[in-house]
């Protein structure tokens, strides 16, 4: 089936990489980013896909922008099928050295702006009885890690919101809701994470200094162990476009799946959680 699809954080990395499979496989997209003035890259892989994509404007941390790009897709197309919330942004700091500007900056662009772009087309869907709304989280969101609290605790609250959302909203109006939580990935977000860190106050300091350096040194022996490609994840997520039954949560790699296991041995896709919240809050 022919999907309407609109991606955030489209302009580079894994926005880019699943508007362009998406469109692959037939799907109409709209690719939205904040700046449309660094739609060259995505251009430039579409034409080279041989595919159509549509470019819009849409700041996920303005409510009036997330309002007008919706309102611009329902007008031309009569619906959206599937969202993925995909814009992002990364933040290393310890606690004792971060700012409040900063906290506030991490959740708000983690986090709310899945919450704007989630409440702003859930009306549209329900109303359908059908739509499909795909957040990217992290393993991050599972597993807490060094120097990541907040960009963590943003993901720790993607991954409450999503469940939340399909223990009521699923069963009632036919609404789904994925959570997909890849590992690394060699692309742009992290050395815009390390660029806002040096512009911020630079690496952490005093006694947290040697222990981040220790951290730095365990990530890169990891190296591509932990790493995959933004096209490997994306076709994770286009995947998960095409499932009629999409799971809840969902891990993109071994290392993922490693690494989460103590968390999710016991119900890897967020279904018999899901399913319990259900019997045990809705009589369902």
């Amino acid at each position: 089936m022919r999907k309407v699809v609109l991606v955030t954080g489209s302009s580079s990395g894994l926005g880019k990489s699943i508007a362009v499979q998406a469109a692959h496989k037939g799907h109409k997209v709209y690719a939205s980013m904040r700046d449309l003035d660094r739609r060259s890259a995505l251009e430039a892989d579409a034409k080279a896909a041989g595919v159509a994509i549509e470019y819009i404007q849409l700041d996920v941390q303005s409510e009036d922008s997330v309002t007008a790009a919706i309102a611009l897709i329902i007008g031309a197309e009569g619906r959206i099928d599937t969202l993925i919330n995909n814009a992002g942004a990364g933040y290393i700091r310890p606690t004792e050295q971060a700012t409040l500007p900063d906290v506030e900056w991490v959740m708000d662009v983690n986090f709310k702006g899945v919450v704007r772009c989630t409440k702003a087309v859930l009306p549209h869907m329900r109303q359908a009885r059908r739509g499909h709304v795909i957040n990217i989280g992290s393993v991050g969101g599972l597993v807490g890690q060094p120097f990541r609290e907040f960009y963590c605790a943003a993901k720790f609250a993607v991954e409450g919101y999503t469940e939340t959302l399909a223990c009521y909203v699923t069963p009632h109006f036919g609404v789904n809701f994925t959570v997909v939580e890849p590992g690394g990935m060699a692309t742009q977000f992290g050395s815009a994470m390390r660029t806002r860190m040096e512009r911020t106050g630079g690496m952490p300091k005093g006694e947290y200094l040697p222990i981040y350096e220790e951290h730095i040194r365990a990530a890169q022996a990891l190296g591509a162990e932990a790493s995959q490609s933004p096209g490997e994840v994306a076709r994770v997520v286009v995947r998960c476009i095409d499932d009629a039954a999409p799971p809840i949560r969902l891990r993109t790699s071994e290392w993922g799946e490693q690494l989460c296991d103590l968390k999710t041995r016991a119900d890897p896709d967020g279904q018999k959680s899901r399913d319990k919240v259900m019997h045990d809050f809705l009589n369902l």
